[in-house]
């Protein structure tokens, strides 16, 4: 496939990634004023909210094989049609129940873009020969990040039923626009020779068609095992990283705030010069080095006495983990296709899902401060793994 080819295609994959990352930071920051609309209580809320990842879980696994039989850029643009569909009907809504309903249908819609267009990524990278995964993950980052912004910003003059139906339309004009270039190419074939890498980390996995061998199948689930320890990370931060400067710090609620925004930053600017740390050292270096450096902001972030300190480990920890969900994902789907992809994003999700109630827990047992540490266990544990992985191989 011809350069030129090539560029418009990841063009057209990063605008999805950005897309998605939008569409869900403008449905998340409306939460508060559509519990209040339901007028659910927080027990119901939370129930509800359920409805996005039990949707997300259950169509990753199924999205791996939609992909392999009809595509990767053909799924993707559907499920960007329903994601701009499903964020529209929250509002519609006036019970917990018919919440809970709509949500499963936007969170089917979130699950199986994220697989689809990881995916059409993985045969890119394949195609080009460079580790690009962080660039289109930092996309997502910055996605979220202007959906989080304006989301604020309108947050008091518009409606939740206007807002998340103009980020129904703009999801319905960047696919309109950006769909066609996925669409009018078939996956790109990977080239040869395979990707340089200053390191080996993985066997290269045989021709596409075939289906994993055992070893393959476990190294698949081991790069999963690296993205829920990185997700669970994402999750506890962004649910109780506040929450601890707040209530453990004495901070004010403004000051609060600038502990997720710092490590949200932090992640989009390690994810956009993640291709060249991963030439630089290569990708198990690029997964031990981060695990290590999250885990060490995590520890200063989670138990330092003053708040510049905790900030300094939130923007520490955001670096650290930035780069390990994406190359967990790219080698699952290097090794196994769409299915490996649906492996690794869904054990991803789990432990987005499983850090908040974890943390809250522990919390409760012990401190929230003692809680958060376990981000920073987790984030060792990562960084074992991939060198595990580097030896297995």
């Amino acid at each position: 496939m011809p350069g030129t080819s090539l560029t418009r295609l990841r063009i057209a994959i990063t605008a999805f990634f950005a897309l998605d990352g939008f569409v869900f930071a403008g449905w998340v920051v409306r939460i508060p004023a559509i519990k209040e609309q339901t007028g659910a209580s927080a027990g119901t809320l939370g129930l509800a909210l359920l409805g996005v990842s039990a949707g997300a879980v259950v169509t990753m696994i199924l999205t791996g094989r939609l992909c392999r039989r009809h595509g990767s850029h053909r799924i993707t643009v559907v499920c960007a049609v329903l994601l701009s569909l499903g964020v529209t009907l929250p509002p519609l809504t006036h019970s917990a129940l018919t919440l809970g309903a709509v949500l499963f249908v936007f969170g089917s819609a979130y699950g199986g873009i994220n697989v689809a267009f990881n995916s059409a990524a993985v045969d890119l990278v394949a195609a080009l020969r460079r580790p690009i995964m962080p660039t289109f993950h930092a996309a997502f980052s910055l996605g979220g990040m202007i959906g989080a912004g304006l989301g604020a910003l309108v947050a008091g003059s518009l409606s939740p039923t206007r807002h998340l139906l103009g980020l129904g339309i703009v999801g319905l004009l960047v696919t309109a626009v950006a769909g066609p270039a996925l669409l009018r190419q078939a996956p790109p074939a990977p080239a040869e020779p395979p990707m340089p890498s200053p390191e080996t980390v993985i066997p290269r996995p045989g021709p596409r068609s075939r289906r994993p061998d055992p070893r393959s199948r476990r190294l698949v689930l081991v790069f999963g095992l690296i993205a829920l320890c990185t997700a669970y990370g994402e999750g506890a931060l962004a649910d109780w990283g506040a929450l601890h400067l707040r209530q453990d710090l004495g901070t004010s609620a403004g000051a609060a705030a600038l502990g997720y925004a710092g490590f949200a930053l932090a992640m989009t600017v390690g994810r956009l010069t993640g291709t060249t740390l991963l030439e630089r050292l290569g990708r198990t270096r690029t997964v031990v080095a981060g695990g290590a450096v999250a885990a060490a902001g995590m520890l200063l972030g989670s138990l330092a006495p003053a708040l510049w300190a905790a900030l300094l480990g939130y923007l520490v920890t955001g670096l650290g983990l930035a780069n390990l969900f994406p190359v967990a994902v790219e080698r699952a789907g290097a090794l196994a296709g769409p299915g490996g992809v649906a492996v690794a994003s869904t054990l991803g999700y789990g432990g987005m899902l499983l850090g908040p109630p974890a943390i809250g827990f522990m919390a409760e047992w012990f401190s929230l401060p003692t809680a958060l540490t376990s981000v920073a266990v987790l984030a060792g544990l990562a960084a074992l793994i991939g060198f595990g992985a580097r030896r297995a191989a």
